[in-house]
């Protein structure tokens, strides 16, 4: 019998589409096209990958006003953001760009009668695991360098968001990609696994779960395999007492609740001088007041749905077992829809919070926030490292010579300064802990997806 995966549409409950999983011998197929295609793909120069690239692009782009209403539909976000469209052309733009540079043979220094350098090669088949929550902004950060360095890619795509494999195949096929090189597969857990273990993927790289992480580990033991893999999340924030209020006000709302709080960067914590936290806590949930929910097909809407009804009840439990521990809730937002076993769930921004709470511990991924209050730096700084995680850390202050030397004493990926909540493509996306391993984008993210090679050639 053959299994088929449904997408359930947060917005209604509906089956939005079905998609039956490949067969084995649909997958032992897809595995042997991708070895097949390795070596044409890898003759291709580097010039002329970027050209196919950039059709690739193109056409995805293309897709937009039709991939906005469809992410609503699979996943909850409001059209009224437009999709992930400028951040895809930015991250894979950049990508193209400094291909040539990143992949180009290093030459050593000149010793007699050698001639030393090192390459850069593809590993191979590489698996893209991507999640729901940013189903073209994760998946792109590994497709489009990879294809770049001369691998091969397999795309498995979330449930929630098979759709986004089927444009992304589109757009491989309309930029005129060799067969093999790029394809995209419908798979459950068990047979994702069974191909991991198989030996036949030479790279994984997959967004999602601690959990999720660990079993991909264990399917990859023993294959040598490399891995990069992006987990869990707690991103904490520090307003200091010289921060400009209005914009870390501004930025940390957005930060906390687009996307309902469902982002890899979101904002879950902020810790507050104890100088300005009374300001602080005053106009932030004022403005949070403006971030209401409703239905993401409405262009009026500025909050929509979780994925899942679900991921709303975790949210709401953490939530509500800070108020019974004497956390204060701020908004208590209400919605005909909003109640247990709903997706849709109104943003909340709590206070009198502390690291007793879950919801100050431990990864919420839905749009609340904990606002604590901090007396210097230093208890700033042992506060954003209670945490099993460190993806990004933001520090909002007039002084940057203190963000940055504060950074060095927090456990993160990235350091932000008066910003949140963003991914430079020329900068590593990487995480420390349990938020994972490996480093995407950036010349780095070149490196992880080759292997390097030494060429030590002595003169006859």
């Amino acid at each position: 019998m053959t299994e088929t995966v449904k997408i359930i549409s947060p917005i209604d409950g509906s089956v939005y589409a079905e998609r039956a999983a490949a067969s084995w011998a649909e997958i032992d197929a897809a595995v042997s096209r991708a070895k097949a295609a390795r070596r044409g793909w890898g003759e291709v120069t580097v010039a002329e990958r970027a050209k196919m690239m950039g059709h690739f692009v193109d056409a995805l782009l293309a897709m937009n006003e039709e991939i906005v209403p469809e992410l609503a539909w699979q996943m909850g976000r409001p059209v009224r953001y437009g999709g992930e469209k400028r951040g895809v052309e930015e991250r894979a733009r950049h990508m193209i760009e400094i291909a040539q540079a990143s992949l180009v043979p290093v030459e050593k220094p000149e010793k007699a009668g050698f001639w030393r350098y090192i390459t850069r090669e593809a590993l191979g088949t590489v698996m893209v695991i991507a999640p729901w929550n940013y189903p073209f902004l994760t998946a792109v950060n590994s497709i489009v360098p990879g294809l770049m360095a001369g691998n091969t890619i397999i795309l498995k795509h979330a449930s929630q968001t098979l759709l986004a494999g089927e444009r992304f195949a589109q757009a491989s096929q309309q930029a005129g990609l060799p067969d093999g090189v790029f394809q995209n597969l419908v798979l459950g857990h068990a047979d994702t696994e069974k191909l991991i273990g198989s030996g036949a993927i030479d790279h994984v790289n997959f967004t999602g779960s601690v959990e999720g992480g660990r079993r991909i580990e264990k399917a990859a033991a023993g294959t040598f395999a490399t891995l990069g893999l992006e987990l869990g999340g707690k991103d904490p924030a520090y307003v200091r007492a010289d921060a400009n209020l209005d914009h870390a006000v501004e930025n940390l709302v957005d930060g906390s609740f687009f996307n309902s709080g469902q982002s890899c960067c979101g904002v879950e914590r902020i810790y507050v001088d104890a100088r300005i936290h009374d300001g602080f806590v005053e106009r932030f949930v004022e403005a949070a007041k403006g971030w209401t929910l409703g239905n993401p097909l409405d262009a009026g809407t500025v909050v929509g749905p979780m994925a899942r009804g679900s991921f709303a009840d975790h949210v709401r439990g953490q939530t509500a077992d800070a108020v019974r521990d004497g956390a204060r809730r701020h908004l208590n937002g209400t919605h005909a829809r909003d109640k247990a076993g709903s997706p849709y769930l109104a943003p909340e921004v709590l206070t009198q919070v502390n690291h007793q709470m879950s919801v100050m511990r431990e990864e919420s991924f839905g749009p609340v926030v904990g606002i604590m209050k901090v007396g210097d730096d230093a208890e700033a700084i042992g506060l954003m490292n209670d945490s099993p995680y460190g993806l990004t850390a933001s520090i909002w202050t007039a002084d940057l010579d203190a963000a940055a030397r504060i950074g060095t004493r927090i456990e993160t990926g990235t350091v932000f300064a008066n910003r949140c909540d963003y991914l430079d493509p020329g900068l590593v996306w990487t995480g420390v802990k349990d938020t994972g391993k490996g480093g995407a984008l950036s010349e780095i993210g070149y490196a992880n997806l080759t292997q390097p090679k030494s060429y030590h050639l002595k003169h006859g």
